[in-house]
């Protein structure tokens, strides 16, 4: 009998070339490749803990687009739902990296995930993959990547979803809304059961990072989630608002860290937790990206996350990740 995934993760994965060196990108002297992209990266988070998922889009016919796919089935990712595209070349990003952090330079104008549109619901392998999964995830970097794409975000958005979840996070990519509209976003947003999205990005194109104002502005999702940067987030369900503060992190690199932050929540989600269970369990996904060089970073194991899930305010609030572990305070009455 076929198995489906619990989830699916719709968008575009790309090459990524991570420098060797710190510099600008003229004096770098060699690379090394990798995959990326947020909806892809979404679904390594969520198999990484524990969550079948696949990963549905387009790579080109290139050694680039072999990579994403390869890299993303040997992390369990379902990739049966993968087109290639026999013209377009796969997204590729470069990421420089300087004293003052990391800058990702894109090159993906014409590629393979531009092509996305509404047919991939009739298509007979990511058809099914859609129509059976128990969440449906999205972000507006699919809706910024063409107007078939943007078809696709919502007609993924209106279909007839059942018990099925779609989940909408903003992830706002200014130079891809150059030459487009940025307004499709709110209803859009507004169209989702889960939105997710910073305090920053929300204030650029909402106008407000205010949680309450956000509710008030996006009347139709079950959930709306603010994460307001390295600080807090807060899960607004109905009318009432839950929020946790982040965890202390010594951060080697923050690229990736809002993907396994979702991954965690819409975990945490799937799995019937509280809202505040979801946000730790998104902020401790977060935390053990912020402390790897690469947009992927495993989670602690299975106890120590079920552990930290269910510390005391104080216990969690005193907890620090660091690339080298987790340190912990004893919690009252186990010494």
């Amino acid at each position: 009998m076929e198995r489906f995934p619990t989830a699916v993760s719709v968008g575009e994965t790309m090459a990524v070339l991570l420098p060797d060196q710190t510099g600008p990108l003229e004096d770098v002297s060699s690379f090394h490749h990798s995959s990326g992209g947020a909806e892809a990266n979404v679904a390594r988070g969520m198999v990484a803990l524990g969550i079948p998922t696949a990963w549905v889009g387009r790579v080109g016919d290139d050694g680039f687009g072999r990579r994403a796919v390869r890299d993303l089935s040997a992390s369990g990712v379902d990739t049966r739902g993968v087109s290639v595209d026999p013209v377009r070349p796969t997204g590729l990003y470069v990421k420089e990296v300087g004293p003052r952090g990391s800058v990702l330079h894109y090159y993906r104008d014409g590629s393979a995930g531009s092509a996305l549109g509404p047919e991939l619901l009739d298509d007979p392998v990511a058809g099914p993959l859609l129509a059976r999964a128990q969440l449906v995830h999205l972000s507006g970097i699919t809706a910024a990547l063409s107007d078939g794409a943007l078809e696709l975000v919502r007609a993924l958005l209106r279909r007839p979803r059942g018990e099925r979840l779609v989940t909408f996070d903003l992830n706002w990519r200014p130079a891809l809304w150059r030459r487009r509209d940025p307004s499709v976003l709110r209803p859009l947003l507004d169209a989702a059961d889960i939105v997710m999205l910073g305090t920053d990005e929300a204030a650029e194109v909402l106008g407000t990072g205010d949680p309450a104002r956000l509710r008030a502005l996006l009347p139709g999702p079950a959930t709306i989630v603010v994460k307001d940067d390295a600080h807090q987030a807060t899960a607004l369900t109905g009318g009432t608002a839950a929020t946790e503060p982040a965890l202390n992190v010594e951060v080697v690199e923050p690229v990736g860290a809002g993907d396994a932050f979702a991954a965690g929540y819409l975990t945490g989600t799937l799995r019937g937790y509280v809202p505040r269970r979801c946000l730790r369990l998104g902020h401790l996904a977060a935390a053990a990206t912020l402390v790897v060089p690469g947009d992927h970073g495993p989670p602690p194991p299975p106890a120590l996350v079920d552990d930290l899930l269910g510390a005391s305010p104080r216990a969690w609030a005193a907890t620090t990740v660091r690339a080298s572990g987790i340190g912990r305070p004893v919690e009252e009455g186990t010494r």
